[in-house]
């Protein structure tokens, strides 16, 4: 039914009409009206953040590690243009966001009013759509629509401007089901793939030789039966599978049938066979630079099947041959069928010349490292890391660098949904705010952020926030005193020449942790790594774990900048920076 309340009451029933039990903000005077009606309230929790970049964050990790929409609100001007960064992570990820932002009285815009900015004209390139809103009678139509479009089609994030008089005024207000019944949807992305296209993909797949499987954030985004026909359409096959760093998780790192991370970072294996195949069955990824490398020589011999639910990204980096609009769930479970129909077998034997040669590929160890028993080395923290709560539903998140690229490298997923990354926008400063908001989320779970100690730094302040709600979320720092990866494509493509990617006065981090009010653990020596892993996980309370690292380690294999999937770095286990390998294992200069 119809109610009268002020503009303010509107947003938070909104968010209760929704299904939103928890958001994360900052107060101002521009959104006081909404704070107040928060307080009036017990349905939505609000977790108090410390910077409103720490907010978007907290929204992203909530939203990837449930599915569901997260929600951020702020005040104006500085408080909006705080949010850009995350915004902007979140579009690049397609990240499903609300972020509510005050303004200053409608009266007043355009006057440079204190604390007034053009938060729709800034925002107009980090968000998928956005608002302002110059009349309560809108208000209800609005927000409805914001949750609609922000996790339709192709997730990402959606802005609501409302001045502090509209929030003020009042007017009518009605829930979701009674905004559907009068209005049109202008927005109707596809979501079911053509049947002929997809029949031609699978008889494509029925014909291959040399397929593979590349699939990304798509297919986690399409919820949980996604993943699951994944595996289902794999196993029909036989065919491999490998994945973009944002697709990790969607197909269990355990299976033979799986290649490991493709790119720049990814596996020997993974990269080999995108090159060399014959049919690439892309599903759900965007073929971002990190993936392709050098385009004129990207997977050249390949005929390329491209499944994904906005249009815009067909044929915008590679050509496609086959193109299939819909969500990865529906066309994954259609494919699943008519590979039923044609044939319950996998291809087994037509393919085994293939397998072979990934097993060869493979046997490169392309993630291997020399260890160490007097320094720890960043890829044995991680895989101790890993071994210690693999028997644990855990989600991990992680800052951006090295480190990053060694969780996804050596810290398999069996589940969607584990993983939180930034990917696109390569946000430093994006796990431990992600973190809480995964924990918030999941109280009981095990929340684990992989750090830098360069990355971690830039929303250190968050770690107030996870004490203040007791979140105990664990923040475990490689800590090798360097921008990492800075100072990796220094060494490699600038001379050695480390022009400002050390840090003179890093922070005694058990000391800061202790000032937060947290614990702190601190770790140098290979051999009481895991007493101290279990030391963290065992603790109910945030933990800040400074394990310190070998300095000068680089994240190996690499795809040299303008290089083809087939000229790689690898690792030689040697100490040095590795070799660069061709298709027949050859060095090149």
């Amino acid at each position: 039914m119809p109610q009268q309340m002020t503009g303010a009451e509107m947003v938070i029933q909104a968010l209760i009409d929704q299904g939103v039990t928890d958001i994360f903000g900052y107060p101002g005077g521009a959104v006081l009206p909404m704070y107040d009606a928060i307080f009036q309230q017990e349905t939505v929790r609000h977790i108090l953040v410390r910077h409103e970049q720490g907010a978007t964050h907290m929204a992203e990790g909530y939203a990837r590690s449930t599915g569901k929409v997260g929600v951020v609100l702020v005040t104006s001007g500085p408080g909006a243009t705080n949010a850009v960064t995350g915004l902007t992570d979140a579009l690049m990820d397609s990240v499903p966001i609300v972020c509510l932002t005050g303004q200053v009285a409608t009266p007043l815009i355009g006057s440079d009013a204190f604390q007034e900015c053009d938060t729709v004209g800034i925002t107009r390139s980090c968000t998928k759509h956005n608002y302002l809103v110059k009349s309560v009678a809108d208000l209800p139509r609005v927000l409805h629509e914001a949750f609609y479009i922000a996790q339709s089609g192709r997730p990402g994030p959606v802005l609501i401007d409302i001045p502090k008089d509209v929030q003020f005024a009042m007017g009518t207000y009605y829930g979701p089901t009674e905004i559907e019944a009068t209005r049109h949807k202008s927005y109707r992305p596809q979501v079911e793939g053509d049947t002929r296209l997809i029949e031609a993909a699978v008889d494509m797949m029925l014909r291959a030789e040399r397929p593979v499987f590349y699939t990304g954030g798509g297919v986690i985004n399409a919820g949980p039966e996604a993943s699951q026909h994944l595996r289902e359409l794999a196993e029909l096959t036989g065919f491999p599978v490998t994945s973009t760093l944002m697709g990790l998780g969607a197909f269990p790192g355990s299976n033979p049938q799986w290649l490991g991370m493709l790119g720049m970072h990814g596996s020997y294996e993974a990269n080999m066979a995108m090159h060399d195949c014959d049919l690439m069955i892309n599903i759900g990824a965007r073929f971002d630079d990190r993936i392709t490398g050098r385009i004129d020589a990207f997977s050249p011999g390949s005929r390329k099947i491209h499944v994904d639910i906005d249009p815009s990204s067909i044929n915008k980096n590679i050509r496609i041959d086959l193109p299939i609009i819909g969500d990865c769930g529906r066309v994954l479970k259609e494919m699943v069928r008519i590979w039923r129909s044609k044939t319950n077998q996998p291809r087994t034997e037509a393919i085994a010349p293939w397998m072979k040669q990934i097993d060869g590929w493979r046997a490169k160890n392309s993630f291997g490292f020399q260890n160490s028993s007097t320094v720890i080395k960043p890829q044995y923290a991680v895989q101790r890391l890993y071994q210690a709560t693999k028997d644990r539903d855990v989600y991990v998140t992680t800052e951006v660098g090295q480190h990053q690229m060694w969780a996804a490298q050596h810290f398999p997923f069996e589940m969607p949904n584990r993983w939180m990354t930034s990917g696109g926008l390569g946000t430093m400063g994006y796990g431990l705010p992600a973190a809480i908001g995964v924990q918030v989320a999941h109280p009981d779970a095990l929340v684990i952020d992989i750090a830098g100690e360069a990355s971690v730094q830039m929303t250190m302040q968050e770690m107030s926030t996870a004490v203040q709600y007791e979140l105990p979320v664990k923040i475990f720092i490689l800590n090798n005193e360097r921008m990492g990866m800075v100072r990796q494509w220094q060494e490699l493509l600038h001379g050695g020449r480390y022009a400002h990617s050390y840090s003179e006065s890093l922070p005694d981090f058990v000391k800061l942790a202790e000032a937060y009010g947290g614990v702190g653990i601190k770790c140098d020596d290979p051999a009481k790594l895991d007493d101290a892993i279990a030391e963290m996980i065992n603790v109910k309370r945030p933990v800040l774990f400074d394990c310190l690292v070998e300095k000068h380690e680089n994240c190996l294999p690499m795809i040299p900048s303008g290089k083809p999937h087939n000229e790689m770095i690898l690792p030689d286990f040697k100490g040095d920076v590795g070799k660069v390998i061709d298709a027949k294992g050859r060095e090149l200069v």
